[in-house]
């Protein structure tokens, strides 16, 4: 028989959790009770509140609670007869309490392409901080960190440099053209070199390394043939780059030459050197990366080099993370590399929901506390307490509706509460996000937690079971 799992929730969340549990039932395989408390956000609840008024239906196997409901369980297990646990406090990542991904199958996650990260201008730091960036981008998702040289070398710190990372466990490679980096480098333990063409592969045989063929002349292709021939002459490991330009200098012929060589060496690696894109385009860098890596699944190139300096790209490797792991999934799949991977959609929000004036109102009507509830919708700010609907465009003018409509002056550390929260609103307003009163908004994988800060009209922070303020609201 299916697990029967009881759901308790406030009025507010009722219709969004109806939603999430239609379409996560059937795919993790249980049957649900909703039991929506007198209360109208459910975050305010605590575990001895919902202990008293709690109807658990007979059959049910467990029971969950929001992920914001405060005090211990045992309470409410005492009452239910059944196990207790609380659920995300987000009810998208609903799907992850049983073992569901919000979105893909079981097998997202894995990929095939080689992320190496540089850490440009590299002779000009000391040591410590070249380790401490190549920590910081390993931890990031970075395969293999890049030492990038100078043009006026050679590197004297080069070994060093190299020896420190390679006795930390990182993986390293050695981004020059001069054989007098290159060789100490590769001696230190460097197992990758970029790059090599007409001028240095004389050098490269003594190396013992993999290395990055290049064109002479990358708007033609002249000598890449030539390399290649002569390292595989002498039994050098390699990898193609066919350069990739910047948009205004031959970017989509650029691409084209990616195709070309990999239709002349079916079978060689390759490497894509996606910084000319994220660095040099005023854009940001994480829907451009996913469109790199895209072009670089379907090609079969399964090495990217990426840089993170200017401010717009400086998450770069972490994009390229997650979306080596979307575009591997779509392709290997054959499906659309849509409602995959949420933590890339940062900007906007991929759904926005609303509850509509009709219901706001309603909601001014049946509940009997003071506390301000927020919401942004439709172009505008909402506000919303016991006998008053609020609203406006413009926060300062809300805040003076609140004002003139208070009880008595709203203190100052509510009055910075309600300024804070309406800057989020307008923010959402402003990109269309979605905006939810003391939840940090969605920026994908660069959201920030927030700690639950709501306050009361006093000023003083709210508590679901607080006797002197109660926060249900009950006929």
């Amino acid at each position: 028989m299916a697990e029967r799992i009881h759901f308790v929730t406030g009025r507010l969340a009722e219709f969004s959790l109806r939603a999430v549990l239609e379409e996560l039932a059937p795919r993790a395989g249980f049957e649900y009770s909703i039991d929506v408390l007198g209360i109208t956000v459910a975050a305010l609840m605590t575990t001895d509140w919902v202990a008293r008024r709690i109807n658990v239906p007979p059959g049910a196997t467990r029971v969950v609670l929001p992920g914001y409901c405060q005090g211990e369980l045992a309470a409410v297990e005492q009452a239910a007869g059944v196990p207790v646990e609380r659920g995300p406090r987000d009810l998208r990542r609903l799907a992850e309490l049983f073992g569901q991904d919000t979105t893909a199958d079981d097998d997202y996650g894995a990929y095939d392409i080689e992320i190496l990260a540089e850490i440009n201008h590299a002779p000009q730091l000391a040591l410590d901080d070249i380790v401490s960036e190549a920590e910081s981008l390993r931890a990031a998702g970075a395969d293999v960190i890049d030492l990038g040289c100078d043009p006026d070398g050679p590197w004297a710190g080069v070994e060093q440099a190299v020896k420190a990372l390679v006795d930390r466990g990182i993986r390293v490679s050695i981004d020059s053209m001069d054989p007098r980096e290159i060789g100490p480098a590769a001696r230190s333990g460097a197992e990758l070199v970029l790059s090599v063409n007409s001028q240095n592969r004389d050098a490269a045989p003594d190396w013992g390394t993999t290395v990055v063929a290049v064109p002479d002349d990358p708007t033609t292709l002249a000598g890449l043939d030539e390399t290649v021939e002569f390292l595989a002459n002498h039994r050098v490991p390699l990898r193609i780059d066919p350069i990739l330009e910047p948009i205004g200098f031959g970017f989509a012929a650029s691409l084209g030459r990616y195709q070309e060589t990999r239709r002349r060496y079916p079978d060689a690696e390759m490497l894509m050197g996606i910084g000319n894109l994220t660095e040099l385009t005023d854009a940001d860098s994480a829907p451009i990366n996913v469109l790199l890596l895209g072009i670089c699944q379907e090609l079969g190139i399964r090495s990217v080099l990426t840089t993170q300096v200017i401010n717009w790209a400086r998450s770069s490797v972490r994009e390229c993370d997650l979306a080596r792991r979307l575009v591997y999934y779509a392709q290997r799949h054959r499906t659309l590399p849509k409602r995959l991977e949420p933590r890339l959609v940062m900007l906007r929000d991929s759904k926005v929901l609303c509850h509509g004036e009709e219901t706001l109102a309603r909601l001014a009507s049946q509940i009997k506390d003071h506390d301000y509830r927020l919401f942004a919708e439709d172009g505008l700010l909402h506000a919303v307490t016991s006998g008053l609907y609020a609203r406006d465009a413009d926060p300062f003018a809300l805040f003076d509706k609140l004002q003139a409509s208070a009880e008595r002056p709203i203190a100052p550390s509510h009055a910075f509460y309600l300024g804070y929260e309406l800057a989020k609103a307008v923010t959402a307003l402003t990109l269309d996000k979605e905006y939810r009163q003391d939840e940090a908004l969605d920026w994908g994988f660069l959201t920030r937690d927030e700690q639950y800060h709501r306050l009361d009209r006093t000023g003083r922070q709210g508590n679901a079971g607080d006797k002197e303020n109660p926060r249900d609201t009950e006929p």
